[in-house]
């Protein structure tokens, strides 16, 4: 089976929808399928990566987005379409791209578009008015496009619920078990991170609005307040990267920019006492998990997702959620501290949670999905003579 996803938002400094696709594309072709995925870029490139055959298109680049790019010729992927002919098609953006889903099924061309973002979260943090009636006639209109939404979280699925989306399929995403774990903790890094304090955070993420990112300064600068020694790494750019570096002033925080070097971010994730996670808004959020995955506790927003596979119901959580305020951050940050100080098996179960969480469950349902069923082998028996 030849499979196609086309995305947005895709480039060298981009962090859930590049892992999504590379893991996808690994996936599918460890199980004998073809991956084609269509990003975009500045030329039309096209070469062979270890997840597919990856092709670039000319693409617009988003004002104050940090360098992202967005695909606006549909003509040509439609083109493209038509050209490698395939048998399952993928989208991820509900947005400019969503007119490609009904397109293809009037072709024959099953399609789904996976629903990386909460599109009423969006709304609520760029406009200062509600816009309900037109999430609900957009998401509509969406899953009418396509053969399923793919939703990853039940926080991300709500809005389709709500209005009763009958082709809505919840699928988690993974992640990489091999890559992120407690095993990479490096008492060297920590030292140089930690600049002599006592605890070590991190906050891995895009610096973009819809995430937050200043609320983890704000957690610290009431950390501080509160005489916890505690120093903050970012990992991660974006749109705020210099209103944050001007508004840290006196505080103990580095910024550490985007990295690159995967191995480097799960040195650092093992190597941190807490990761924090404040968007409020997000839908799943692979740095919390690869967080998990590293053994290290996690403080999210209590709106978003990652509250989902905290196990904060349970008595055996590994993090916390808290409101959306510096103070709120500050009380679960110093809760956890607490915690990892009288629970030496909290790094421990971190990693256990995640397993529940592997990308080859991801992939097994996507294909599930796209109608692919595993072939079964049937035992020769042989005759025995007397």
């Amino acid at each position: 089976m030849k499979i196609m996803h086309i995305a947005n938002f895709y480039g060298p400094k981009s962090g859930g929808i590049r892992t999504t696709l590379h893991e996808l594309g690994k996936g599918y072709i460890s199980k004998g399928h073809e991956f084609v995925y269509v990003v975009p870029g500045s030329a039309f490139f096209c070469e062979d990566t270890p997840s597919g055959k990856r092709i670039t298109v000319p693409s617009l680049t988003l004002p104050f987005s940090g360098g992202y790019r967005v695909i606006i010729n549909r003509r040509a992927i439609k083109r493209l379409i038509v050209t490698l002919a395939p048998d399952r098609l993928e989208v991820s953006d509900r947005l400019t791209l969503s007119s490609l889903g009904k397109w293809a099924v009037a072709r024959g061309i099953p399609s789904c578009v996976f629903s990386h973002e909460s599109l009423a979260g969006l709304m609520r943090t760029y406009l200062p008015f509600s816009m309900t009636k037109f999430v609900n006639w957009h998401n509509r209109r969406l899953a009418a496009r396509f053969t399923n939404v793919i939703a990853t979280t039940n926080f991300a699925a709500s809005e389709f619920r709500r209005i009763g989306t009958q082709n809505l399929v919840q699928i988690p995403l993974g992640v990489d078990l091999t890559s992120f774990s407690p095993n990479f903790y490096n008492q060297e890094l920590r030292t140089n991170l930690a600049k002599g304090a006592k605890y070590l955070l991190v906050h891995c993420g895009r610096l973009s609005p819809e995430k937050q990112p200043q609320r983890s300064l704000e957690a610290l600068a009431e950390l501080c307040k509160r005489g916890i020694d505690a120093h903050l790494v970012y990992v991660g750019g974006g749109p705020l990267w210099s209103k944050l570096r001007k508004s840290s002033s006196g505080l103990p925080v580095t910024f550490l920019g985007y990295i690159a070097d995967r191995k480097r971010v799960a040195e650092i994730l093992a190597s941190a006492d807490i990761s924090i996670a404040p968007g409020p808004i997000e839908t799943f959020c692979l740095a919390a998990l690869e967080s998990l995955a590293s053994g290290t506790p996690v403080v999210a927003s209590e709106t978003s997702a990652v509250g989902e596979f905290l196990l904060i119901e349970k008595g055996d959580s590994v993090g916390a959620v808290a409101s959306n305020n510096g103070a709120a951050f500050a009380d679960a940050i110093a809760g956890l501290i607490k915690k990892l100080e009288s629970e030496p098996d909290l790094k421990k179960r971190c990693h256990e949670q995640s397993e529940n969480f592997p990308w080859s469950s991801t992939i097994s349902l996507m294909l599930t999905l796209h109608g692919d069923r595993p072939k079964l082998i049937q035992a020769k028996h042989r005759l025995r003579v007397a």
